[in-house]
């Protein structure tokens, strides 16, 4: 008996150190550099279980063997743990190391940039045209409801999912200015100020122009002046985009209700998805008497608090055109 018991303890030993001699070889091989010689993108689609990933890994290069790869999924315990995605694999990855991308679900970020200032017809073809997101999107995308920025995504991704971020980004931000505004601005709501600040961003492309450009609007509504606005009269005109051509005085004439020029106080609606900084310039804006600016010729404008010191920059401005159509 004493033997028989001896002899099951050795074997029982000679087992364990079988199996962990075995447990180390299989995780040494699993650990050890792949046969992947370039950098590649693998789309694990949902619903694939283990050995349909072991085996798209084999036949993309990643590893060499999906064998010891299932096994020791199997072994470890993460066979379930899995996670469909695009996943970016380097040079020489192990099988171990690929497969625990796929477990934390590290996958390729995608980036989209929607720039300050585009209409909704516009940043719908940008939308349209991302590569990795899924089904088509609704032309019906309501003006000056998205926040123009660099958002990340990843592959499968909807279109409609991503304006529904931007959407919800933009609803932040308009709250969180509002919240800090300025006192006494003649704006009733934040809707009124996302409106202004379409019609400042339209207005200037310099960041530090932006409050000054602001007061200029917030002063002639305290008066009660029209915004006289080239950019909202091109809105009524087109509102898919720019224009394409200088305003005509048709255009200034014309009854639209985007045309500041013939209208008193805010257009009905935004002109374009105003960034952050110009929502910030409306609500905050610079403590100036400017009640005119026209372009300076450099980039940038000119500003005014009376009629004839507008008329003077104007003259400037039209000598500064004159002369660069002679050259």
């Amino acid at each position: 008996m004493k033997r028989l018991l001896v002899f099951l303890t050795v074997l029982a030993g000679f087992g364990l150190a079988v199996l962990a001699g075995g447990w180390f070889w299989l995780n040494d091989h699993i650990q050890a550099p792949g046969p992947l010689d370039k950098k590649i993108n693998v789309v694990v689609e949902p619903g694939s279980g283990l050995d349909a990933i072991a085996s798209q890994l084999r036949q993309s290069g990643v590893i060499g063997s999906d064998f010891f790869l299932r096994l020791h999924a199997r072994l470890a315990g993460y066979a379930a743990q899995l996670k469909a995605g695009e996943y970016l694999f380097e040079p020489g990855i192990s099988p171990g190391a690929a497969m625990a991308k796929i477990v934390a679900h590290d996958v390729v970020v995608r980036f989209i940039t929607i720039p300050e200032g585009l209409t909704s017809q516009q940043i719908i073809n940008l939308i349209a045209t991302a590569d990795g997101l899924t089904n088509d999107l609704s032309p019906s995308v309501k003006e000056g409801t998205l926040l123009p920025e660099t958002y990340g995504y990843e592959r499968g991704e909807s279109r409609a999912a991503l304006v529904r971020r931007m959407e919800v980004a933009l609803n932040r931000t308009l709250s969180d200015l509002w919240a800090g505004r300025a006192a006494g601005l003649p704006l009733d709501s934040s809707e009124e100020a996302l409106i202004l600040a379409s019609i400042v961003e339209k207005e200037t492309s310099l960041p530090e122009e932006r409050p000054r450009v602001a007061a200029v609007f917030i002063n002639r509504l305290r008066r009660g002046m029209r915004l006289q606005s080239d950019s909202t009269v091109a809105y009524g005109v087109d509102p898919s985009g720019p224009l394409g051509r200088p305003i005509r005085r048709s255009d200034l004439d014309g009854e639209t209700p985007y045309n500041t020029y013939k209208i008193s106080g805010l257009p009905p609606g935004p002109i374009c998805h105003p960034g952050r900084d110009s929502i910030a310039a409306v609500l905050n804006p610079t403590l100036t008497r400017d009640l005119y600016f026209v372009a300076d010729g450099s980039g940038g404008h000119a500003f005014a608090e009376t009629l004839a010191g507008h008329n003077r920059n104007v003259a400037q401005w039209r000598r500064i055109q004159r002369e660069r159509s002679e050259r």
